[in-house]
C-alpha cells in the first residue's frame, strides 16, 4: 500500500471516530438539549402559586422569594378571570388556554375550590365543570391549547401538583407527558421537580395555594354558601391579631417550598442545564382582587431574563403582565405551535427598571397599592359627578327662571305680611338685584364640573396613594386641578371669544387625553376615569371612557375652531379645520402603535364628516350619509388589516378581531360585547342613576327652556338676556346646532359598537352639559354687555344731538 493510500485510511479511521463519538455525546445527553439540531429550547420550569403579592415578600417572611426578586426579571401579574376574582383553578386554566376561563357557574360563590390530583390516565378533577363553562363562555377558551402544543411538538413534559396537572392537560383534560403527585415534604417536591428537569424539556410544578384568612378553599362537589356582597372582603383581625401571625407562617410555609424547588433549579444549572424559570402567582387569595408576584430567570426568547423589570405587548406597561401572557411566553420559549387568534396575550419581556432588586419590588409594590387604592373611590366619584351635573343643569334651568326667583324671594311687605326672609329669600333678592354676579358665577360652575374629568388624570401626576388616607390626598388634587383650569378658562381673554371657555376646556381635555395615551397612557393607570388595571380590559390607547371624553372634547373643540370662521363667511376654511382636527383625532385613536381602539373610528369617522360639511355649508343628503358610513368601515378596516399584518405576538385586539373573523368567531365576540352592554345597562346602579339623571334633564329639567325658547323676549330669562330672544343663540353660534348633532352620531355608533357601551354616551353627555351651560351663560354675559354698549351709545347720541344741530346753524 502507498503512502498516499496509508495516510488516507488513517484519516478516514480518524473521521469516522470522530462522528461515533459525537453520536455518543449525544446519546448520552438528555433530550431537552438538542438545540442545535431540532430548534427545541433547553428546559423551561413554571412553579405556579396563588395569592402572593409582591407586597407579601420580604427577607424575614419569604426569604427565598426575596433572593429570587434581587436577581430576577419581575413584574406585577394580573390575575384577572372570567368574575371579579380570580380561583385557583381559574388561573392555571388560564396557563392551559391562554384565555379566561372559569370553574363555577355561580359567581357570588364565597369559597374557591380545591385543588385535587388526577388519576392515572384519566381527565383532572372539575373537568366536567370546565369544559361546560368553556363552551357556554363569550371568550371562547380552549383548553387544553398548551397541552395539545407540547404533545405535537414531540416534547417530554412533567407536571407536579394538580394546578400544573390542569395547565398541561390535553383537549380532554388528560394531562399530557408523567404527571407526578405532589410530595407533602418540601425537599422530596424538589427532589422530584430536579429530577423532572433532568428529563424534560417542560416543568409545570404548583407549589400550592396561599389563602387570606376566613377565604379556605373547599373541596370539589360541597355546596358553598353564597357571599354576602355587604361583608367585609378582608376580615379585621382582633386586638392580638392573630389571622396576622397565622398569614405570616402560611407565606412562610409557601416560600420554603418555593425554595426548594429554586434550590433544584439551581443544582441542574450546576449540573450543566439552564433551565428558564417562571415563578407566577395565577391566581388571588380572596375575593379581593390584587396584582400577583411573575420573576423570571434564565435564557429568554430573544435574551435573558434578570435584574429587570417585566412587560408585555397586551399591556404595553412597564411591570404589568397578564396570566394570558404565560402560554405566548412559553410558545416563545419551547418553539410551540399554536392555531392563531387563540391565546390573548404576548411574551413577558424584560425590559429597563431601577438599578437594585429592592428598588424593583418596591416599583412594583407601588403599582398594587396604587391599584388597590384607587378601586374604593371609583364607585362615590360617579355618584358625584351624575349629582353635579344634575345640579348645575338644575341651576340653570330652574334657579334662573325669574318666575322661581320672584316666588322664593318676594320681598317683605308687613308684620302682618313678612315675605320670605330665609337665606334661600335672601338669596334669590340678591341675585335678582346682581344679574351680571349670577352669570359669572354661574359660568364658573360650569367650567369646574366641565373641567372635572381631565382634573382626575392630571391629579395621577402626584403619588397621592402614597400618603395616608390617600383618598382625601386624591380629593384635594382634583379640587386643586379643577380650581386651577377654572380661574384659567374664566379669564377674560375667553370671555371675549363667544366659544371660548367651551373650546378651552376641551382643547385642554383632549389634549392631555391625547399626548397620555401617545406617551403610554400612564395617567390613565389606576385613576378614577381612566384604567383599572385588575379588571384587565385595557391597559393602553383609548378605553371606553378616555374615547367618550376624547370624542366629546375633539368635537367642541372643531366647533370652537369653526364658529367665527363661518360668522365670517369663510366656510372652507373652517370646513379644512374641522377635517384636520377630525384627521388627526382618528389616526390617534386608530393607529394600532397609539390608541388601538377597534370602535373610536367607525364613530369618529362619520362624526367628523358630517361636521366638516356642515362648516362647508353643504346639503346633507341620504347618498353623502351613505358615502361617509362607507368610509367609516374602509378606515377601522384598514387599521385593523394593516395590525393583522403583524407578527401574531405584536397584534393587538384591532389584529387579533381580524383573525377571529376569520377562523369563524365573529358571533362570539358580537354575543360578548352585548351581554357586557346589557349587564352594565340593567346591573350597575349608577348606570340607573346616570339614566335617570339623563331622562331628567330631557324631560323635566329641559322643559324651561324649550318654553323660553318659544317666547320672543327670552320669557322667563329675559332678565338676563335683556329682552334677546334665546334663538339669537342658533345666529350667534351657528356651528353649536351641527356640533351637537355630529356628537350624537359619534356617541350614538360608540354605544352600538363597543363593549359597555353605555359608558360612552352617559360619559360624553356628563362633560357636554357643562360646556353647554358655559356657553349659554357665555352667551347671556354678551348679549347683556351689548345691550348695555347699545344704550350707552344711545345715550351718547341723545346728549350729542342739540349740540350738532346748533353747530349746523
Amino acid at each position: 500500500m502507498s503512502s498516499t493510500s496509508s495516510s488516507r485510511a488513517t484519516r478516514l479511521r480518524v473521521g469516522v471516530l470522530a462522528i461515533l463519538g459525537a453520536l455518543l455525546g449525544l446519546v448520552a445527553l438528555p433530550a431537552h438539549a438538542a438545540t442545535s439540531d431540532d430548534g427545541v429550547p433547553g428546559p423551561v420550569l413554571l412553579l405556579g402559586t396563588t395569592g402572593v403579592q409582591w407586597e407579601d415578600v420580604g427577607p424575614e417572611t419569604t426569604p427565598h422569594l426575596w433572593a429570587l426578586g434581587q436577581d430576577a426579571s419581575v413584574g406585577n401579574l394580573v390575575v384577572r378571570s372570567v368574575i371579579s376574582f380570580t380561583c385557583p383553578s381559574e388561573g392555571w386554566l388560564a396557563v392551559s388556554a391562554g384565555n379566561r376561563a372559569g370553574d363555577t357557574e355561580n359567581p357570588d360563590l364565597s369559597s374557591c375550590r380545591t385543588l385535587e390530583e388526577p388519576a392515572d390516565g384519566a381527565a383532572v378533577p372539575g373537568w366536567d365543570d370546565y369544559s361546560t363553562l368553556a363552551a357556554d363562555s363569550n371568550f371562547a377558551p380552549q383548553l387544553g391549547t398548551l397541552g395539545e402544543a407540547v404533545a405535537s411538538k414531540g416534547l417530554a413534559a412533567t407536571s407536579v401538583g394538580p394546578g400544573a396537572a390542569i395547565a398541561l392537560m390535553d383537549a380532554d383534560g388528560v394531562p399530557v407527558g408523567e404527571h407526578v403527585v405532589a410530595p407533602p415534604a418540601d425537599e422530596a417536591f424538589g427532589e422530584a421537580v430536579g429530577e423532572a428537569l433532568a428529563t424534560s424539556d417542560l416543568v409545570v410544578a404548583d407549589a400550592g395555594s396561599f389563602r387570606e384568612p376566613g377565604f379556605p378553599l373547599i373541596p370539589r362537589g360541597e355546596d358553598d354558601v353564597p357571599a354576602d356582597e355587604d361583608d367585609d372582603p378582608e376580615p379585621q383581625a382582633g386586638p392580638d391579631e392573630p389571622d396576622l401571625d397565622d398569614r405570616a407562617a402560611d407565606l412562610t410555609a409557601l416560600d420554603a417550598r418555593i425554595g426548594a424547588v429554586l434550590d433544584a433549579a439551581a443544582d441542574a444549572r450546576a449540573d450543566g442545564l439552564d433551565p428558564t424559570i417562571l415563578v407566577a402567582s395565577v391566581a388571588d387569595a380572596s375575593r379581593s382582587p390584587r396584582m400577583q408576584v411573575l420573576a423570571a430567570s434564565g435564557p429568554a426568547a430573544d435574551g435573558s431574563y434578570g435584574e429587570s423589570l417585566l412587560t408585555s405587548q397586551s399591556t404595553r406597561q412597564v411591570g404589568y403582565t397578564q396570566t394570558t401572557d404565560l402560554l405566548p411566553t412559553l410558545r416563545g420559549l419551547l418553539d410551540l405551535t399554536l392555531p392563531d387568534g387563540v391565546a390573548v396575550g404576548s411574551p413577558v419581556t424584560p425590559t429597563d427598571g431601577p438599578d437594585t432588586g429592592t428598588a424593583r419590588m418596591d416599583n412594583l409594590v407601588d403599582q398594587g397599592v396604587h391599584a388597590v387604592a384607587i378601586r374604593p373611590l371609583v364607585g362615590p366619584f360617579y355618584a358625584i359627578f351624575v349629582v353635579v351635573n344634575l345640579l348645575l343643569y338644575a341651576g340653570v334651568t330652574v334657579g334662573l327662571s325669574r318666575r322661581v326667583l320672584s316666588r322664593v324671594g318676594e320681598t317683605p311687605a308687613s308684620d302682618a305680611q313678612p315675605g320670605d326672609d330665609t337665606f334661600v329669600g335672601r338669596l334669590a333678592r340678591r341675585m335678582r338685584a346682581h344679574p351680571s354676579g349670577v352669570l359669572r358665577a354661574m359660568q364658573a360652575a360650569a367650567v369646574a364640573v366641565a373641567a372635572l374629568p381631565v382634573s382626575t388624570y392630571l391629579a395621577n401626576l402626584t403619588p397621592w396613594w402614597r400618603v395616608s388616607g390617600a383618598g382625601w390626598a386624591l380629593t384635594g388634587l382634583v379640587v386643586a386641578w379643577v380650581a386651577v383650569i377654572t380661574v384659567i378658562v374664566i379669564a377674560p381673554v375667553w370671555q371675549r371669544w363667544l366659544l371660548g371657555p367651551l373650546g378651552a376646556v376641551a382643547a385642554l381635555t383632549a389634549a392631555v387625553i391625547a399626548l397620555d395615551v401617545a406617551t403610554g397612557a400612564r395617567l390613565q393607570i389606576s385613576s378614577l376615569m381612566g384604567v383599572q388595571p385588575m379588571v384587565a380590559g385595557r391597559f393602553y390607547g383609548f378605553n371606553n371612557t378616555a374615547f367618550a371624553l376624547f370624542a366629546t372634547s375633539t368635537i367642541l373643540f372643531a366647533v370652537a375652531v369653526a364658529n367665527p370662521l363661518v360668522l365670517r363667511g369663510r366656510r372652507g376654511l373652517a370646513a379644512l379645520c374641522v377635517a384636520v382636527i377630525g384627521l388627526v383625532a382618528v389616526v390617534l385613536d386608530g393607529l394600532p402603535s397609539i390608541g388601538a381602539d377597534f370602535g373610536g373610528p367607525p364613530a369618529l369617522v362619520p362624526a367628523f364628516a358630517l361636521l366638516t360639511l356642515f362648516a362647508g355649508g353643504v346639503r346633507i343628503t341620504w347618498r353623502r350619509v351613505l358615502g361617509i358610513l362607507v368610509a367609516a368601515v374602509v378606515v377601522v378596516s384598514s387599521f385593523a388589516v394593516v395590525d393583522w399584518l403583524r407578527p401574531p405576538d405584536d397584534r393587538t385586539h384591532l389584529g387579533r378581531f381580524v383573525q377571529t373573523v376569520i377562523d369563524g368567531g365573529l358571533w362570539d365576540v358580537v354575543a360578548r360585547k352585548l351581554e357586557q352592554n346589557l349587564q352594565i345597562l340593567f346591573g350597575n346602579a349608577l348606570t340607573l342613576v346616570a339614566i335617570a339623571g339623563i331622562l331628567l334633564v330631557v324631560l323635566v329639567l329641559g322643559k324651561p327652556l324649550r318654553l323660553a325658547a318659544t317666547q320672543p323676549d327670552g320669557g322667563a330669562y329675559k332678565w338676563l338676556s335683556n329682552g334677546t330672544p334665546l334663538t339669537q343663540l342658533g345666529q350667534d353660534a351657528p356651528m353649536l346646532r351641527p356640533g351637537l348633532i355630529s356628537l350624537t352620531v359619534a356617541l350614538g355608533i360608540g354605544f352600538a359598537v363597543n363593549d359597555s357601551g353605555v359608558v360612552i354616551p352617559a360619559t360624553g353627555i356628563a362633560i357636554a352639559v357643562p360646556l353647554l351651560v358655559a356657553v349659554y351663560v357665555n352667551w347671556l354675559r354678551v348679549v347683556r354687555n351689548r345691550a348695555t354698549a347699545d344704550e350707552a351709545r344711545a345715550g351718547q347720541a341723545e346728549t350729542d344731538e342739540p349740540g350738532e344741530v346748533s353747530r349746523g346753524r
